[in-house]
């Protein structure tokens, strides 16, 4: 422990780190480690430099290092518009105000949603697949020799994809046989496969007794002819199109796929749950229509190693934040083994290096490969090989370029892997470009990226390279900090804290997820990046849950509450300028769908800055995208202090999103109020006229476009305009069960638990409806009970922002106690912390940091606000670099549920009204200047 004490401090020092003692001290706090290797990509431990991004599984024998790059996406540039969607606007509000929902939704589906991407010809493909084109003789037929095929796992309720045939779309056979017993002979058999994705041809006995295209549940009839004793065989065609494939079965497992006797119950059937043999007929299914864009994955790194297989001792991975190094030790035959892995963004490159106490005691084969279909390994030189890939159907390539740089032994490059033998030390770096360069631009050479890369590593040491990253990384890591104190269970692994922290006194873990939260934004968003998506910049699928884009009726927003709070403003960078490349477009979209100026973006983007209304019309049709995003603009003004940006770049965007809801707000013909229509409350309750969500974000957004206004000393005639609408526009409401009214109407069901909670906008993230106004914040709360706390991972962190605004610190911190709890089918969370919706969204992570922040301390008012939700479960706590609203940067301590001290540096010439109770200071502080006060808030 002394040796590992001093090594610590001697890096830190050649580095010219600072607060030595600081951290050496919160090292084990702020760690994620587990006692054995992943076996999931769930399991595994994330990287990343805000472009490139990967997961470490930290095998012995095999390690797996799944990567991405950003901007490696499916689809191209086209135009998501549809024209002349705009003629269909005024009778869609017709049917609307008429109370004719469905024929509005259906009337909106066929002429107002935007356009798909061109598809190929189905019908063609299908019957070449019917005729059994590319395999050979008729695998129905009874007797068809499968003796060579490979086996597989059915049923596959979330596709085949998760049993060995990941990003498989196409035409696959299936076959098995079963015994039928004497007294079933002369009966009608019922065959029942509940789900197959997406047509099958089902025969018996080399008979069809059964196709359907769609997702309808199977439930054939075999008739008694064609059922004899003994062996009989079932065999199955599936042309899957695209996304999840195969026998699908029950999503209750409970109940199995199975044969039985008409009239018999299932469970005493012959099941069907089981391994079959399979053969994949063809692999090219015409291309299918998509709305969007999906995220893909670029490909997979292993590290296979040579030494004998032996027992393992002394096995930990881990991920230290405060350096974001993951590193994987272990003792093999007497040799301790050590790797680590870090994102580069100075050098563009993940880095690994290998190393051992024994000299030559290094060897391994170093395969790159890709779940691409195209995609192909070459060697480019004596220690570097390539992986070049083009995306099916699209317009994006990519290419990787792996250098090996070997101390000692021998290194081999072959066509398709390096071989090392017999290496004091092996560092592996990693690269990875694409043709992408804007979402109308993709001449972009592939290979440049890689180029430039290993240009600027060239002649480097692995010491520069990472004391380059340390630096670069911590400047954003070191400007907050927060503890909890300590807990017994900051011995254990990662994954048994998240099994026992309901029920365990383990606040520091809540500490841990705050910083989690905050290395993952880090990671996944810098300065010059694409912004963080549904999975941030991490995912191994073809066809990723919800094509990891970028939904933005919640989820992208969610993504970056921590950076005002928790002291990330950089972060922003990436959000703010796709939103500026998203306003050119929905200035577009804008005029196509809604004849009106200005811009609007609906609930869903992808890397091509898609803005029109996609999927189905009961969700697709939410207006206020851009509203959110300009609350975004306007709050980093508002933590910042930031008047060039507001000027330049803040404002403009705000005030045309403001424009678009100038010409789009229409009179309500009942209430007399100016509402929005055709929208809805996310996803929740259809196609609608004057949802509560979108009045308060046109709210805000006014409001805020005011004030802007004000402060630049610009536009005046306008802000004369949004005051007169403001007096105008729906105001929120309390419903016959003292709850917010989520609609015009008054027509909540109380037993609705949706995940949304999305008229809750105003109390969080929002400040329409605060304890300003005590009624109206109590109805909110009403809603929200209503609403139950059971939810998606994302939402549950919502919920902390909601309970941490409503002042209730303990139900907040049950909420946090929900999130992190192992993932289930009502969200959790992974064993690598990674946020379950099921499955895995990134937003839960930075939602849950943020609302833990919440608890701590609020400015969304007049006050800065210490300690206003704070939990039982918390008594002690200490948090550095904490921001708030008016540009103040605040660091506090509280023991046994009380505070002790503030110190508040202020980055302008401003007023800062200090809350912690019931007390208030007033300080007048002056630009760089810190202020020092005891619990009492008085000045020392």
């Amino acid at each position: 422990m002394k040796l590992m004490s001093f090594r610590i401090c001697v890096y830190v020092v050649m580095v010219n780190c600072v607060a030595i003692s600081h951290a050496i001290a919160q090292q084990s706090t702020y760690q994620l480690w587990y006692s054995k290797p992943a076996e999931k990509w769930t399991d595994a431990l994330p990287i990343g430099n805000g472009r490139i991004g990967a997961m470490i599984f930290a095998g012995v024998e095999q390690d797996r290092i799944q990567f991405n790059e950003e901007t490696l996406w499916t689809g191209a540039p086209r135009d998501y518009n549809r024209k002349g969607a705009a003629n269909y606007l005024s009778e869609i509000r017709k049917l609307l105000f008429e109370g004719k929902q469905e024929a509005a939704e259906k009337l909106a589906t066929e002429k107002f949603m935007g356009t798909q991407s061109a598809t190929g010809d189905r019908n063609k493909w299908t019957a070449d697949m019917k005729a059994l084109k590319g395999i050979t003789g008729s695998p129905a037929e009874e007797n068809y020799d499968d003796l060579q095929w490979k086996t597989i796992n059915v049923p596959s309720y979330e596709g085949w994809e998760t049993v060995g045939l990941s990003g498989l779309d196409g035409a696959v056979w299936f076959r098995t046989t079963i015994d039928v017993p004497d007294d079933w002979v002369g009966k009608n058999l019922v065959l029942d496969l509940n789900r197959i994705r997406d047509h099958d041809f089902t025969f018996v006995n080399g008979t069809l007794v059964g196709n359907t295209d769609g997702t309808s549940p199977r439930k054939y009839t075999i008739p008694a002819k064609l059922i004899k004793k003994g062996k009989n065989v079932i065999a199955i065609q599936v042309l899957n199109y695209f996304d999840k494939g195969g026998i699908a079965g029950y999503k209750d497992t409970s109940r199995a796929i199975a044969v039985y006797p008409e009239g018999a119950e299932p469970q005493n059937g012959i099941s069907l749950v089981k391994a079959w043999k399979y053969k994949i007929q063809n692999d090219e299914p015409p291309m299918a229509p998509q709305f969007q864009a999906s995220y893909q994955p670029f490909g997979e790194l292993y590290l296979n190693f040579k030494n004998p297989s032996v027992t393992v001792s002394n096995y930990k991975r881990k991920l230290d934040l405060s350096t974001a190094i993951a590193s994987t030790s272990y003792t093999l035959n007497g040799v301790n083994y050590l790797r680590e892995y870090f994102a580069s963004q100075p050098n563009q490159a993940i880095v690994i290096r290998l190393t051992a106490d024994k000299k030559g005691s290094i060897s391994l084969d170093v395969v790159l490969g890709s779940p691409h279909k195209y995609a192909a390994v070459k060697k480019i030189d004596a220690n570097t090989i390539s992986l070049s890939l083009r995306v099916r159907g699209g317009a994006l390539k990519g290419e990787s370029q792996l250098k090996a740089v070997v101390t000692k032994g021998k290194l081999l490059v072959g066509q398709d892997k390096i071989a090392i033998t017999g290496a004091d030390e092996v560092i592996l770096y990693l690269t990875a470009g694409t043709n992408f360069i804007s979402d109308k631009n993709v001449s972009g050479i592939p290979a440049n990226a890689c180029l430039k890369a290993l240009a600027g590593l060239k002649d480097k040491t692995y010491v520069q390279v990472k004391a380059a990253h340390l630096k670069e990384y911590q400047k954003y890591y070191k400007a907050f900090s927060i503890s909890f104190g300590n807990s017994d269970n900051e011995k254990l692994p990662t994954d048994e804290r998240i099994e026992r922290f309901a029920a365990a006194h383990d606040a520091p873990l809540a500490a841990l997820y705050v910083q989690y939260g905050r290395y993952l934004l880090i990671s996944s968003s810098r300065p010059g990046t694409q912004p963080a998506n549904l999975q941030g910049i991490w995912n191994d699928l073809l066809t990723p849950p919800w094509g990891s884009k970028y939904t933005t009726n919640i989820n992208l927003e969610m993504n970056y509450w921590p950076t005002g709070p928790l002291n990330l403003p950089a972060m922003n960078e990436p959000l703010f300028k796709k939103t500026a490349v998203l306003a050119k477009n929905g200035a577009i979209t804008a005029k196509e769908h809604y004849n009106a100026n200005g811009w609007v973006l609906h609930h869903n983007t992808d890397l091509w800055n898609g803005t029109a209304p996609i999927n189905a019309s009961n969700h697709g049709i939410w207006v206020s995208g851009a509203g959110w995003l300009s609350q975004h603009l306007w709050e980093h003004y508002r933590f910042t202090q930031d008047r060039v940006f507001l000027k330049n770049e803040a404002y403009p965007l705000m005030k045309q999103a403001a424009v678009f809801f100038v010409d789009f707000l229409i009179k309500d013909s009942k209430t007399g109020w100016l509402i929005s229509t055709p929208s809805n409350s996310p996803e929740n309750g259809g196609l609608v006229a004057g949802p509560a969500m979108d009045h308060q974000i046109i709210r805000t957004l006014f409001k805020n476009c005011i004030a802007a206004s004000e402060l630049l000393g610009t536009d005046a005639e306008f802000s004369k305009v949004l005051q007169n609408k403001l007096t105008l526009l729906a105001p929120n409401q309390i419903g016959k069960y003292g709850q917010l009214q989520e609609w015009l109407e008054d027509k909540d069901d109380t037993t609705n638990k949706h995940r949304h909670v999305s008229h809750l906008w105003g109390v969080h993230p929002g400040n329409d409806i605060t304890w300003d106004n005590p009624e109206m914040m109590r109805a909110a709360k009403q809603s929200l009970l209503y609403r139950g706390d059971e939810g998606t991972g994302w939402s549950l962190a919502w919920k902390i922002n909601f309970w941490s605004r409503f002042k209730d610190g303990d139900h907040a911190m049950k909420m946090v106690k929900m999130l992190i709890s192992p993932a289930a089918k009502g969200g959790g969370a992974y064993i690598n912390l990674f946020d379950a919706h099921p499955p895995f969204q990134i937003d839960g992570n930075f939602g849950g940091a943020a609302g833990i922040a919440e608890m701590l301390l609020q400015s969304h008012t007049q006050f800065v606000e210490l300690l206003p939700a704070l939990p039982v479960d918390l008594p002690e706590g200490e948090v550095k670099g904490i921001c708030a609203r008016g540009g103040f940067e605040l660091s506090f301590k509280w023991s046994k549920g009380v505070l002790i001290s503030v110190e508040v540096k202020s980055n302008e010439d401003s007023v800062c009204l200090l809350r912690y109770g019931n007390r208030i200071t007033s300080i007048a502080t002056q630009k760089g200047a810190v202020y020092k006060l005891n619990g009492d808030l008085e000045k020392l």
